[in-house]
Formats: structure tokens, C-alpha cells, sequence
């Protein structure tokens, strides 16, 4: 069973393709009765053009601390820096 915003997405694409129009995050926002975060919808888009269907989107956890969102931030700038150094190697 689907989310209420994996539906909502659903329908706000599926309302487009019916009107022969190409699914936009702009289009899709237009279209979703509550606002939903920009990744969110970018997401469901690309997911949609890949596979033709939305991923099931839950609604997320409360936000993280500051302290948490750095150390999330810190190991992925980390993890970035250690692959581009592999990709110049080679």
C-alpha cells in the first residue's frame, strides 16, 4: 500500500500525462494540494522517469540535531573526497 504522498505525487504526474503535458518538478508542485520538500518531489520525478512509478515516499523522521547533520555532512564530504581522489588515479 502507498503512502498519502507517494499518492499524491501519483496523481499530481498522472494528471499531467493525461493533459499531454512532460511531469516537471514545477508542473508536479503546481499540482500537489500540501507543499512538499523540493527533493522530495525531484525524487518522484526522476524515480518516475527511470521506472515509470513513484517510489513509496514515507513522511520522514524529525529533523536531526545540528550537531548530527554535520557529522552526516562531514562523513559524506569525506566519503566524496576519498572517490574523487580514486577517480583521478585512475
Amino acid at each position: 500500500m502507498s503512502s498519502e504522498i507517494t499518492q499524491a505525487l501519483e496523481q499530481a504526474i498522472e494528471s499531467l500525462i493525461a493533459e499531454g503535458k512532460e511531469p516537471s518538478v514545477a508542473l508536479i508542485k503546481s499540482r500537489l494540494a500540501e507543499p512538499l520538500p523540493m527533493p522530495l518531489i525531484i525524487k518522484a520525478l526522476q524515480a518516475w522517469k527511470k521506472n515509470a512509478k513513484v517510489p513509496k515516499i514515507e513522511k520522514s523522521a524529525p529533523p536531526l540535531s545540528q550537531e548530527e547533520r554535520i557529522k552526516q555532512l562531514e562523513e559524506q564530504i569525506a566519503a566524496l573526497t576519498t572517490r574523487i581522489e580514486q577517480l583521478e588515479q585512475h
